[in-house]
């Protein structure tokens, strides 16, 4: 590859309406590369679980990354077919927003709020296209001054970077390798997380024994297990979120915008080895263990455990779906937006957990579990910005693929 462009154009670049782009490259209006396609109301096919053709829905989008070749519904019929190596994506609503664009991976039909441009081959590769699409982004193309919506006068003049076809080639071949790589890394993460799953449910039930144990678990309330954190009025602790995905981490590094009261006095204290858990989500599995000291909002209870109780053990027990609806069943509130499990309901909830060594092994267990998953989303993510980088220079010819 040649090095990055500079700020003036030298030999073998020339300004655009672009910018500074390979000399060999032009700017197009999208309209004069593809021809423009609408879906139809399912009302209008015999639409079935089985068939020959998927019949695609924005939410079916969400069925692959690339490649789309299965839906929910699908369709005999002969008419309105979206031909493979079409591009095709949302016309409206906040999946714009979330840059759902994929290819037609075999011959499909879609839905009225999908819509298709299909390219011209001899100008431009539908898998280049699909890297333009996606790189530039569909919100760019949309309008979204209120609803976000693309049609035809969108599409039509938005202009895009034309390299010649076989630099177009190249340049699809090369991020393919980078999405087949994703691609098998995200199968790894996801066999990692079933394997934890497994053993989250052969171990902390009992079905599975470890070596070495035999003795009989013991039943008892939580409320004979934990006690509740409940000290306030230390505002100068740092403040702390409690997420689904990542655990207990200082707000600074959540994604979520900082809503907190600037009077913190009523903020609780969570330390090291308590668990924190949603007081109105908890039948939701909202919790989890903390490895720091800090505050959190009020709307949590924070339980901090007993001599002879692992937490760790505890957090994992927690979410296991026969406890998230014995936490549902003990919380208490009308409908589901008023639902509650304070400390005092928390407490009567029954469990049977084994003696304290084995509970220590079962959780190094699936404590090495998470290590490996985490070292694998590592990869992937690592994996997912090389691929980000590549698409910055190599679709704007900042660097070329000789």
């Amino acid at each position: 590859m040649k090095k990055n462009i500079p700020d003036i154009p030298q030999e073998g670049y020339k300004n655009s309406q672009l910018g500074i782009i390979p000399k060999e490259w032009e700017v197009e209006r999208l309209g004069s590369l593809v021809s423009i396609v609408s879906g139809e109301s399912p009302s209008g096919y015999a639409l079935k679980s089985y068939g020959k053709y998927p019949f695609i829905k924005v939410e079916d989008l969400n069925n692959c990354d690339k490649y789309q070749i299965r839906s929910r519904e699908y369709s005999d019929d002969e008419k309105n077919i979206i031909h493979q190596g079409s591009i095709i994506f949302p016309k409206r609503g906040a999946a714009i927003m979330n840059n759902k664009v994929r290819i037609a991976g075999i011959n499909i039909q879609m839905d009225s709020n999908m819509m298709a441009i299909n390219p011209n081959n001899s100008k431009i590769l539908s898998e280049y296209l699909f890297y333009t699409i996606t790189f530039e982004r569909l919100f760019r193309i949309a309008d979204t001054s209120s609803i976000p919506q693309i049609n035809n006068k969108h599409i039509i003049p938005y202009r895009i970077l034309l390299p010649p076809l076989p630099e177009q080639q190249k340049i699809a071949e090369v991020l393919s390798i980078w999405d087949e790589a994703i691609e098998k890394q995200s199968l790894l993460v996801e066999k990692l997380e079933l394997r934890k799953k497994g053993l989250m449910q052969q171990l902390l039930t009992g079905r599975k024994r470890l070596p070495g144990f035999s003795g009989k678990w013991k039943k008892a309330r939580l409320g004979e297990l934990f006690d509740e954190r409940n000290e306030t009025k230390m505002p100068s602790l740092p403040l702390l979120s409690i997420t689904a995905d990542k655990g207990v981490i200082l707000q600074t590094e959540s994604e979520k915008k900082d809503n907190s009261n600037e009077d913190k006095s009523k903020y609780k204290r969570i330390c090291p080895n308590d668990i924190g858990y949603n007081t109105m989500r908890m039948w939701q599995g909202r919790c989890a263990l903390s490895s720091l000291e800090g505050i959190v909002s009020p709307a949590y209870t924070i339980i901090k455990p007993r001599n002879g109780v692992n937490p760790y053990y505890m957090e994992m027990l927690f979410k296991q779906p026969y406890m998230i609806y014995r936490f549902w069943t003990h919380s208490q509130g009308l409908v589901s937006d008023t639902l509650n499990c304070k400390f005092p309901s928390f407490c009567q909830v029954k469990v049977t957990i084994p003696c304290w060594d084995e509970q220590n092994t079962i959780a190094e267990i699936l404590s090495v579990c998470d290590k490996e998953i985490a070292l694998a989303n590592k990869k992937l993510y690592t994996l997912q910005q090389q691929k980000k980088g590549l698409m910055q220079v190599l679709l704007t010819g900042k660097k070329r693929i000789v």
